[in-house]
């Protein structure tokens, strides 16, 4: 045990021993600067000593004491407490003992005043795990909020062409909330008057169910099962088609914070705390730290194709270095090991927007298959049978590091015993100025699949290649070259070339230009020719010329475009050439409840007049709305009662509450977190909101109610006096019969909330005690009411 004479003190009882210093400056430095030694003189160390103490590695804090044993002037720690710390050590027994100072590169720092060791060392000495910064959270689903209710969306058509008029009415009907899943069925209804084979002026019409299906979704595994109308088949070298059966698969728009596509890791070290900051192709990306040790950065590019990512690491001691890596992003492959994959049985839909229930005689099954191999490599599947036809194909896209990703394909068909093949090959490469894109597709012998037992069979050739620049002061450039031959020798080989550009200039006005031959015939070729000039902030004129086969066209468009948000548009067109000149005028507004529009054209001898209006009808939680066309989510809000309150959506005004204190929210986004929000500064002064912030998450093409809790209250600030009326002093206590308290401020003023028509309140003021009696005012309803002064009428009783 040390010595009391030379002011050290220990204390056993934990098998802890504390080291104090007399008070000199020597004690304050217990190291030899550079050595790592501790100065035995300073630190008055003879024999070896047990010492706990805390410990700060590359600048960062270790959790626990660390046991250290101090011996002839040097720390040491046996090789298990080291690893513990992240020292490699190799070739030391978990038993042996190592000097702190004699692992090359480390310098040590001894703080006996603090009992503190201060640890420098290089990576190289060090095992450390590798820090995962900007990975996006939100793999698991967030919990989705349903309300039942009816939806009803449509899309009124008028025309009149003086010899004939139509009416037209799409619809879609949903009903949602009743379970989990969503009901869904579109349909078209038409009108026609018009000559009908000389039997006179007369209207006729039909109606056509087009899609009826039920979706029930499981965010957890990320799958939908689906029931009616759908489609088979999702590959690039596969032709789906329609169905009515029953088809499950992956859907992963039930996660859409799961990232699918393989992020690219940007790795990087750093020898002390640091912080770190991604740019992709000069734009900040992530903005993060990282404690000491190896990192990877796993942030979302905003780009996809060819980058350059730059890493901004700062350490603590304010040093910076810079890290360069080139990579390239796709949305072509899955991460590794995650699938996608459709199951689907039923039968193909036939006459579709003809007849309503047209379905082939012959079941059909489907399946596709995707899975993410690697990062680098995502292996595709598909198969499919039907009237003895049975379709079977694997393929793959490969990513070439920065030469782009290949995807290839083979698949192979056996009907009737006629059998085919069609084999597949594509790549694409792009950055922030070139891309380039090659597909080629062909057929052998009778290749079939489910889609030529119903139409045309696929083209024995189908190549496509595209190639672009962009450029700053030339523009942007595009070359295309496109051929299809056709299994049908009735059909001619189509061979097209083209080339288009475009450019922005300043004051925002653009031109573009576009050229396409039919290399098989000299006379089909077309040459368009067109500006846009904007004038103003909501007004647009743009001119154009075209040139197809030998007949020209120009025309000129004036036209103030219908804000996203709603109100007025309207549009003025003229066109003169070779074939019939003429022009058109439409106008359209957008409101909360409904977009209509009307217009009137006329080509040559011809002229059409027409209409349309589209809008929702919603039925949820007793009440009907009117709105937009609801494509997919959309929230109640409910104010309790309260009307004119102006919600917020992700904190942009979109609607105030009506009369019944509701308002239809549209659009928000299925299964993500949408923040809705009131202000209650526009609410009266005798309520209380509860939360003032919601986040809804219905889920998809269904909605969700939020309500936000509008309490009223009856509150007042009430102006107290004492038995001589003088205000009461400050920080006199208010206490109210059923337990409510207050504190009274200057002048008297204390506020109060929970009050009665008729109330008694208690007051305690410099040791004494009063009642003060009063009533509130019955027109007192909208605004916070003063009352007072008032005074007290005796003691307590």
């Amino acid at each position: 045990m040390a010595k009391r004479s030379n002011a050290r003190w220990s204390w056993t009882g934990n098998a802890l021993l504390l080291t104090a210093m007399a008070a000199s400056a020597q004690a304050q430095a217990a190291t030899t600067p550079g050595t790592g030694r501790i100065d035995v003189a300073a630190a008055r160390i003879g024999a070896p000593v047990r010492l706990y103490l805390e410990v700060v590695l590359n600048q960062m804090p270790q959790p626990q004491l660390v046991p250290f044993e101090a011996r002839e002037g040097r720390l040491h720690a046996d090789a298990v407490t080291l690893r513990g710390l992240g020292f490699r050590l190799p070739g030391a027994g978990d038993h042996d003992t190592v000097a702190l100072d004699a692992i090359p590169g480390t310098r040590v720092r001894y703080d006996a005043a603090r009992q503190r060791v201060e640890i420098d060392a290089p990576l190289s000495q060090l095992a450390l795990g590798t820090t995962a910064l900007g990975t996006h959270g939100g793999h698991a689903p967030v919990a989705a909020q349903s309300a039942p209710g009816v939806l009803l969306n449509y899309d009124l058509y008028a025309s009149d062409t003086g010899t004939a008029s139509s009416l037209t009415a799409a619809s879609e009907l949903r009903v949602f909330g009743l379970g989990h899943g969503v009901l869904s069925n579109t349909a078209v209804a038409r009108g026609i008057r018009g000559d009908r084979d000389g039997d006179g002026r007369g209207w006729r019409g039909d109606s056509v169910r087009l899609d009826t299906r039920w979706d029930l979704s499981f965010p957890g595994p990320a799958v939908t099962l689906t029931v009616g109308d759908a489609f088979t088949g999702f590959l690039d070298w596969t032709r789906p088609v329609r169905i009515g059966g029953i088809q499950l698969g992956r859907n992963y728009a039930l996660q859409p914070y799961r990232v699918t596509a393989p992020l690219p890791g940007f790795l990087g070290e750093a020898s002390v705390p640091s912080d770190i900051e991604l740019y992709i192709d000069g734009i900040r990306q992530y903005s993060g730290s990282a404690p000491a040790g190896p990192f990877q950065v796993n942030a979302v590019p905003g780009i996809t194709g060819a980058g350059l990512a730059r890493v901004v690491v700062t350490d603590a001691y304010g040093r910076v270095r810079t890290l360069e890596f080139p990579f390239y992003s796709t949305q072509r492959l899955l991460a590794r090991g995650l699938s996608d994959w459709s199951v689907s049985l039923g039968a193909v839909r036939e006459d579709y927007g003809i007849r309503s229930f047209s379905y082939a005689g012959d079941p059909v099954a489907s399946g596709s298959f995707r899975y993410g191999a690697s990062d680098h490599f995502t292996l595709e599947t598909h198969a499919e049978t039907s009237a003895g036809l049975v379709h079977a194909g694997v393929g793959g896209a490969w990513l070439l590091g920065m030469a782009g990703v290949l995807g290839a394909s083979h698949a192979r068909s056996a009907h009737d015993g006629a059998r085919g093949s069609q084999s597949a090959l594509g790549y694409g490469w792009n950055n922030h100025r070139y891309n380039l894109s090659l597909d080629s597709r062909r057929t052998r012998g009778d290749y079939r699949d489910i889609a030529s037992l119903h139409g045309p069979r696929p083209p024995t050739r189908n190549e496509r290649v595209v190639a672009g620049i962009t450029t700053g002061a030339a523009g942007n450039v595009s070359l295309s070259y496109l051929r299809l031959d056709h299994a049908d020798p009735d059909i001619d080989r189509a061979r097209y070339a083209g080339l288009s550009w475009s450019r922005s200039f300043a004051g925002r006005w653009s031109a573009h230009f576009t050229y396409n031959r039919n290399l098989d015939d000299a006379d089909d070729r077309s040459l368009h020719l067109g500006v846009l000039v904007p004038l103003g902030d909501t007004r647009q004129l743009g001119a154009s010329w075209q040139r197809d086969r030998d007949r020209d066209t120009a025309m000129l468009d004036l036209a103030r475009p219908i804000p996203g948000d709603g109100g007025f548009g309207w549009r003025v067109q003229g066109r003169a050439g070779d074939r019939d000149d003429g022009g058109l005028v439409e106008a359209g507004w957008l409101g909360d409840h409904a977009r209509v529009g009307a217009g009137v054209m006329r080509f040559g001898d011809s002229r059409h007049t027409y209409a349309q209006a589209s809008g929702s009808l919603v039925r949820m939680g007793g009440h009907t709305f009117a709105a937009r066309n609801v494509h997919d989510a959309f929230a109640v809000v409910s104010t309790d009662g309260h009307a004119g309150v102006p919600v917020k959506l992700e904190n942009r005004v979109v609607g105030h509450t009506d009369a019944r204190g509701m308002l239809l929210v549209t659009p928000l986004n299925a299964w993500q977190r949408n923040k809705l929000s009131i202000d209650p500064m526009d609410l009266p002064a005798d309520v209380r909101v509860a939360e003032v912030d919601q986040l809804a998450t219905p889920r998809d093409r269904a909605g969700a109610r939020v309500r936000f809790q509008v309490t009223p209250v009856r509150a007042a600030v009430l102006v107290l006096h004492d038995e001589h009326g003088q205000p009461l002093p400050v920080g006199s206590r208010v206490r109210t019969a059923d337990g409510r308290e207050a504190v009274v401020g200057y002048e008297g003023e204390a506020y109060l909330e929970g009050l009665q028509a008729h109330n008694h309140i208690h007051v305690r003021h410099t040791g004494r005690g009063c009642v003060i009696a009063f009533d509130y005012p019955e027109t007192a309803a909208a605004a916070l009411p003063r009352i007072g002064p008032l005074r007290c009428l005796g003691p307590l009783p």
